[in-house]
């Protein structure tokens, strides 16, 4: 994990928020490199799971709500966490992250336990008298569920359907750790799918496979996934049952996607509090019914994580350590970098003509400066598919090098089809 942060911060991909200023707990800035890559993969997962899909619509909805949904949802009531306080060294845990009855930082006595509700709460009005507490989203469904009855009426759909969302949500962590894997401020993608109750457990199982595959379409290895099912026990209260996609991450196993059969709970409780019938009326059956909703919700931060893990690679080329990034090529920050073997003889001006041509069909990055071969290293450890290598031969036949990060081989392409033949490997939308 050190060697990863590091290299985070070194090339671009996340820095600490409010670094100058010594860097806010828990919260975390994507630079140049780490937003270009989390939205590939956010576009990724749109891609696959709306657009592609005859059975999906979206939404974008704002982030702070009327506070009656948090009570209607159940947050205000059962959304704690139990904290302890070390009585030496005065630090406090979640409850359920540590072992044993002693401070795993310094061995201390603990405090006794208290819960603690982690939404973040704030005020909206023009004076304080009047301002309205309320809470920032510490999850993005709620807003699925309270305009269920809008979509339906408006694009006239159909059970089974489901409502798609990303965006962002906070939760005050009490200890937020591991890089960007528990954090107060992170982005999730969130289906909310509507079904018969007689067909949850088929659309559950459906669901299950097809969050698998998404996973490994995007480049994570199986050996490194598993599922784990929640014990009754441990369900929260909405849920009637839930299983987690985790992955091995170099701390431990961690949760990247839940999957959950939400029953009926929502919609009724949201119905209930807000005295809206949220019912759906199914014309062919001439049938009224309340939906139960499956529910698969990734994190996009912790899914970027284990991209990150994943795709790190140390090797050894000439006796030279060489690190590379194994990014699925279509989730890469750059997808091609143009270097012209020299900058004189007229090879950079070709070069720079080549890289503006391409950047308007995928993201691209000219450099010319040091040796070849160190420019190649540096695309590598960004993790960059492919370099495009501007040679003297390309002002004889206009083609060019194509270098392959991962096998490190070379082949000529005609420079009038090396946009066409990245595009085929890099885009997230089938090319023919």
């Amino acid at each position: 994990m050190e060697k990863l942060v590091s290299l985070c911060k070194r090339k671009g991909f996340i820095f600490q928020s409010s670094g100058i200023y010594g860097g806010i707990n828990g919260c975390w800035d994507f630079g140049p490199l780490g937003v270009e890559l989390k939205r590939n993969l956010k576009e990724h997962w749109w891609y696959t799971f709306v657009l592609s899909r005859d059975d999906m619509v979206g939404l974008d909805a704002s982030i702070i709500m009327h506070p009656q949904v948090w009570v209607a949802s159940g947050h205000v009531d059962e959304f704690h966490d139990i904290l302890v306080d070390c009585k030496e060294c005065k630090k406090r845990f979640r409850q359920d992250h540590i072992e044993g009855d002693r401070c795993p930082e310094c061995g201390g006595e603990l405090s006794e336990p208290r819960a603690f509700n982690s939404m973040l709460r704030t005020r909206m009005g023009v004076s304080e008298d009047t301002a309205v507490e309320t809470y920032l989203r510490p999850e993005t469904c709620q807003s699925i569920f309270v305009d269920f009855k809008e979509v339906c009426s408006s694009y006239r759909v159909k059970i089974p359907f489901g409502i798609a969302q990303i965006g962002k949500s906070f939760r005050n962590e009490v200890n937020p750790r591991n890089f960007i894997f528990r954090s107060r401020e992170f982005e999730q993608m969130e289906i909310e799918f509507f079904c018969r109750e007689e067909e949850a457990a088929a659309w559950f199982d459906r669901w299950r496979q097809e969050i698998w595959n998404w996973y490994r379409d995007i480049g994570l290895r199986e050996e490194n996934m598993r599922w784990y099912e929640h014990p009754k026990e441990t369900l929260a209260h909405y849920s009637r049952r839930t299983v987690d996609v985790e992955y091995e991450f170099p701390f431990g196993w961690g949760e990247l996607q839940g999957l959950a059969n939400r029953g009926v709970y929502d919609l009724s409780q949201h119905s209930r509090h807000s005295g809206k019938d949220l019912s759906f009326f199914d014309v062919e059956k001439n049938e009224r019914y309340v939906p139960t909703v499956i529910e698969p919700s990734a994190g996009a931060d912790r899914t970027v994580l284990a991209i990150l893990c994943d795709a790190y690679h140390e090797e050894t080329v000439k006796d030279e350590l060489r690190v590379v990034m194994r990014f699925a090529p279509k989730l890469a920050p750059i997808k091609a970098a143009v270097l012209p073997l020299v900058k004189k003889d007229g090879l950079a001006e070709i070069a720079v003509d080549l890289e503006k041509r391409l950047r308007r069909k995928f993201t691209t990055y000219y450099d010319h400066a040091g040796a070849i071969g160190r420019r190649y290293r540096r695309q590598d450890e960004i993790g960059t598919p492919f370099c495009i290598c501007v040679d003297h031969q390309t002002k004889e036949d206009e083609t060019v090098t194509v270098r392959h990060r991962d096998s490190m081989e070379q082949e000529r392409v005609a420079m009038a089809e090396v946009d066409a033949y990245v595009l085929k490997r890099v885009s997230i939308r089938d090319v023919c």
